[in-house]
């Protein structure tokens, strides 16, 4: 077993062919172990170089909202009544602690989207 640390696009990609190599290991063998190591550092190396944002607050909503086949008029519960829904999405109205509250419980959304800092739309509409 001859592995060492992925540093380069080129490293990376022999990683990758030899994890395909060794993929159907049989548990408990040396392959397995070299198996076991080159996914880890294949993983560290791409978190590194290949980090994806979370989405901004009103993404993640609308997000969540394609994912469940919700409208407009099913966030009221969330947000309140029709024209601020209208508002958040629109970013014409940032979100309030307690809606941010109600969409983290009622639809799950992660508190680190709904959280995070957004601009809103200046634009006269």
């Amino acid at each position: 077993m001859n592995i060492k640390p992925i540093k380069t696009a080129e490293d990376h990609q022999n990683a990758l062919v030899r994890i395909n190599e060794l993929w159907d290991a049989e548990p408990d063998t040396e392959a397995a172990d070299e198996l076991d190591i080159l996914v880890t550092l294949v993983e560290a190396y791409e978190e590194a170089q290949y980090k994806i944002d979370a989405p901004d607050p009103v993404e993640a909503i609308k997000f969540r909202m394609e994912q469940e086949g919700l409208n407009d008029s099913d966030l009221v519960p969330f947000l309140g009544q029709r024209s601020r829904v209208s508002e958040v999405l629109n970013r014409k109205r940032h979100l309030t602690l307690p809606m941010i509250r109600r969409l983290h419980s009622g639809l799950h959304i992660p508190l680190e989207c709904l959280v995070s800092n957004y601009e809103l739309d200046s634009a006269k509409g």
